[in-house]
């Protein structure tokens, strides 16, 4: 899952980062609003974290200008700010959820976690297809009840995929939420992802739609 974070405050910001980085997204990541629109407005994310209190453009605006221009990602509004009305703009600007500082970094995660999976449309924090199971709070993987090991990269594969079961995805897809701007997208490094996938979790765990793309058949 890729997240974008957008925060002025440059410990705060190496903090989510590397809470982040630790959980397992890959991130992007701003230090202004233009900047941050930018990168919103251009790139696919999975969920955004974004700071209200921005230099150039504040985050009320960078959201209201995202939700006109139709971007959908679900956004964790972060401000130093606890008056309810900060809270209802927010909410109005289209954030789908919203944290005060000081907090802790944990909670921040768990948010995102949530809104990652209530926008894929899942209310568990266990994702399950056939007899695999994904715990996104641990992320530790099972088969029959057994733990499977799986290196970063085939986790992030795998988690994308159990985020939309049935849902033909694209190498172009995969490769844009997997990793960051400066990977190289003509890589064929996916297809290996795929094998490896299949021989840990069984050759027909994901099914090749042929010019398409991969999909985890919804019948597992």
């Amino acid at each position: 899952m890729r997240i974008l974070i957008v925060e002025d405050d440059p410990e705060l910001n190496r903090q989510l980062e590397e809470a982040c980085l630790e959980a397992g997204y890959v991130v992007d990541k701003a230090s202004d609003g233009e900047e941050g629109h930018f990168l919103g407005d251009t790139e696919p994310y999975d969920a955004v974290i974004l700071d209200i209190g921005l230099p150039k453009m504040d985050g009320l605006t960078v959201l209201e200008n995202w939700r006109q221009d139709g971007r959908k990602m679900p956004v964790l509004m972060l401000t130093a700010r606890d008056r309810w009305s900060d809270k209802v703009s927010g909410i109005d600007a289209g954030a789908d959820d919203y944290l005060a500082k000081p907090f802790h970094i944990e909670e921040v995660l768990a948010r995102i976690r949530a809104l990652i999976r209530r926008s894929s449309g899942h209310a568990s924090s266990e994702l399950v297809h056939g007899s695999v199971t994904f715990d996104t709070r641990t992320s530790k993987v099972s088969m029959e009840g057994k733990s499977v090991k799986l290196t970063s990269h085939e986790l992030r594969l795998l988690s994308y995929m159990l985020h939309h079961p049935g849902k033909i995805i694209s190498r172009t897809e995969l490769t844009e939420h997997l990793y960051d701007q400066a990977f190289d997208k003509d890589s064929n490094t996916i297809e290996v992802f795929v094998g490896r996938l299949r021989k840990k979790l069984g050759n027909d765990f994901i099914e090749t739609v042929r010019g398409m793309g991969y999909r985890l058949p919804e019948d597992a």
